[in-house]
């Protein structure tokens, strides 16, 4: 575990302030190239393409230079890649080659096989992106991620560091270690995980199979209480969860996190790993945003990154970050990129 308290804190900003020093000529350079597209202005990718990687035929949206630097963009739950409907082209025009795929039960990514278990355990999805990247030629990239993608892209620096430049992750350090997650929260950091116990019954299981449009709309009000999404933004990404294989991986996902659901012991190595807590080198942007709450300041998760790291705070947006604040999460990456 971090270390916590007065110590954590002092620690935490004598590293933003050495790393912060270090950037800022390549940040000014990049906000004159940054273009500035509104968020919003953005409703759809161009067509979406699809390459078997690994175990999936992986859907996936792809915008700038074929020879740019390569920036992976990662969705969470329950949103999918119109979160960087904004973002991607905003990266495209500074001259990255941006890849924003769907993540197992989503959209149009399936399986390769109807016998391959739907796992939706930690590693398996960093494995999948790392796949992704190998089918597209890609040795190195930026990753960046929310929910879901943070905790991805936090697993393939940990684990892969070679395949990444740099990451963008938002909440932070977002790796699972099981033993530690059977802890209790207080009782008003619970409530917020209502939904995690729901799934871990098979009347939560009926209920989000029937009810997933509804349920989704819900968590994106109480996530992000203070973005006016309308129909049309949330209808956009509801479709992507009508992937037959979404409500399989999404139950999985959760109970394997309160180990009420075994993973695959092909993995159990990756997961040992990941269990240690390991500290991760390549350089980082983390962000916070109100979804954090008193975790925003991201003292609790400072020590894990040891390369050039800094972290941002945005006030007035909640979780789905990339789509409710596009240009300072591009901005982020392009920064990242100069570190």
């Amino acid at each position: 575990m971090p270390e916590t308290g007065v110590n954590s804190r002092r620690r935490f900003l004598r590293h933003a302030a050495i790393t912060l020093g270090a950037i800022g000529s390549a940040s000014a350079q990049s906000r004159r190239n940054l273009s500035p597209v509104a968020p919003g202005t953005n409703t759809s990718f161009g067509a979406i393409k699809q390459v078997d990687a690994g175990l999936l035929n992986v859907g996936y949206a792809e915008a700038g230079p074929a020879g740019g630097p390569a920036v992976v963009l990662l969705h969470g739950w329950p949103y999918d890649i119109h979160s960087y409907v904004d973002v991607a082209p905003m990266l495209a025009s500074a001259g990255y080659r941006v890849i924003v795929p769907y993540l197992r039960g989503y959209g149009t990514t399936g399986f390769l096989s109807n016998e391959t278990f739907r796992n939706g355990q930690q590693s398996v999805v960093a494995r999948d992106i790392i796949a992704l990247m190998d089918a597209l030629g890609i040795e190195k990239a930026i990753v960046g991620g929310f929910d879901w993608g943070s905790r991805t892209a936090g697993i393939m620096a940990a684990l892969w560091p070679e395949r990444c430049k740099a990451i963008v992750a938002v909440s932070g350090y977002l790796i699972t270690n099981l033993k530690a997650n059977q802890q209790p929260l207080p009782p008003q950091a619970e409530l917020g995980w209502w939904y995690q116990y729901y799934f871990a019954t098979e009347r939560g299981k009926l209920g989000y199979s029937q009810n997933r449009s509804e349920f989704n709309k819900l968590i994106w009000k109480n996530a992000s209480p203070k973005w006016n999404f309308d129909d049309a933004t949330f209808s956009r990404t509801a479709a992507a969860f009508n992937n037959p294989d979404h409500v399989s991986i999404v139950i999985h996902n959760y109970r394997w996190r309160l180990s009420l659901a075994e993973g695959e012991s092909r993995y159990d190595e990756l997961e040992q790993k990941l269990f240690q807590g390991p500290v991760i080198a390549v350089p980082t942007i983390t962000i916070a945003s109100d979804f954090d709450g008193p975790a925003a300041d991201g003292a609790a998760y400072a020590t894990k990154f040891s390369g050039k790291y800094s972290h941002r705070i945005l006030k007035g947006i909640g979780h789905n970050v990339p789509q409710e604040a596009p240009r300072e999460f591009a901005q982020a990456v392009i920064d990242v990129d100069g570190y």
